[in-house]
């Protein structure tokens, strides 16, 4: 990145479908505030898509375009003038473009930086551009994401820099991001100033988490709980026993039953299938996996049994609630095949994992 603290210093932020306006909107705001405490127009942005045409978000509100992608790379043969490159998605998965791929390609041999936010880290990890990198996902993300680019360091924190990339995961994240790209350039004096401008309490720091300690999301802040609740969480996909969990809580069965049925009323096991379930969930409304395959990556062996308990918790088979999802304009979410994801080879996998 540029180290003078008044070198000018100009964004490229192409919007992939469906991006999220939140995110884009943190990202600008930053730059916008920025240039309005140092008193000079520093930073500088322009929002291109592949034809020049507006982009629709995921909230339905499109965003106007100053350039196409062919003019963007021309531009980017032809000078060094963009300071960095910003992909910003949101949960949908883009379909491949190869002349995307190519212009970030071009980018990396300029030695232009490369920023992801949402799925545009996919994009660039796509494009081969992210491999032995450190990245930032989504937590919704992450399960396939770590299965189709194992050459990665994917993390759930907010936001990460490794050289010449930085990664975050979306939401709000990009205020955080931006604002520590600001804080390189010219320290931590503007960078409050900009925080008291948009009225941001702190400045998040890479590595931070994306989500809420367990004890805020579940409240409630009995250690032994909350450890049994956290290797619960870390163990959706191969379920352990119950008598094991407690085994490594530190206190009796009956103490962790009782516990759970004065904090959360229900049992242990219970909770443990309605966290499953929950992911089952998600896997059905934010991916195009096989019903077979959410299954087994929920700790369900047989179909069957799955399509049985899910139908108890939620009053519809599992296909509806995708059918339900694709209704909302959720069709292309995180399909596999847009990612090289083999489903008879993760399914195989996965099976031989839980045999």
């Amino acid at each position: 990145m540029l180290t003078t603290q008044t070198a000018q210093r100009s964004f490229s932020f192409y919007l992939l479908p469906g991006f999220s306006l939140q995110a884009f909107s943190c990202a600008v705001e930053v730059l916008r505030l920025a240039n309005e405490a140092i008193g000079k127009n520093i930073y500088s942005w322009q929002v291109i898509s592949e034809d020049g045409q507006p982009v629709m978000s995921s909230c339905r509100t499109t965003v106007g375009i100053d350039s196409t992608l062919r003019d963007e790379r021309e531009r980017t043969q032809k000078s060094n003038s963009t300071s960095a490159a910003v992909i910003c998605g949101g949960s949908a998965i883009p379909r491949p473009n190869k002349q995307l791929d190519a212009w970030l390609r071009e980018c990396r041999m300029r030695r232009i930086p490369l920023v992801c936010i949402g799925s545009g880290t996919l994009v660039v990890a796509r494009a081969g551009l992210a491999d032995g990198r450190r990245c930032a996902v989504h937590w919704e993300q992450l399960p396939l994401f770590c299965e189709q680019f194992p050459g990665i360091e994917s993390t759930q924190t907010a936001f990460e820099h490794d050289g010449d990339l930085h990664t975050c995961s979306g939401g709000d994240a990009p205020f955080d991001m931006f604002l520590n790209l600001v804080e390189r350039d010219h320290g931590s004096v503007i960078v409050n100033r900009v925080c008291e401008k948009a009225i941001a309490y702190r400045l998040r720091s890479a590595g931070e988490r994306q989500r809420l300690p367990l004890h805020s999301r579940v409240k409630l802040n009995h250690k032994a709980v909350m450890k049994v609740i956290g290797l619960m969480e870390a163990s959706l996909d191969d379920p352990m026993p119950v008598d094991d969990l407690v085994a490594l809580s530190g206190i009796s069965r009956r103490q962790i039953e009782r516990l759970f049925d004065r904090e959360l009323g229900r049992s242990p096991n219970r909770y443990y299938m309605e966290l499953r379930l929950e992911r089952a969930q998600l896997l059905l409304v934010s991916t195009n996996l096989p019903v077979v395959e959410v299954a087994v990556a929920c700790g369900f062996i047989s179909p069957s049994h799955f399509s049985k308990v899910y139908r108890e918790a939620y009053g519809c088979a599992p296909h509806q609630t995708r059918l339900a999802a694709r209704a909302d304009g959720h069709a292309d979410l995180m399909d596999p095949a847009l990612l090289g994801l083999n489903c008879t080879e993760v399914s195989q996998h996965r099976l031989s994992m839980t045999a």
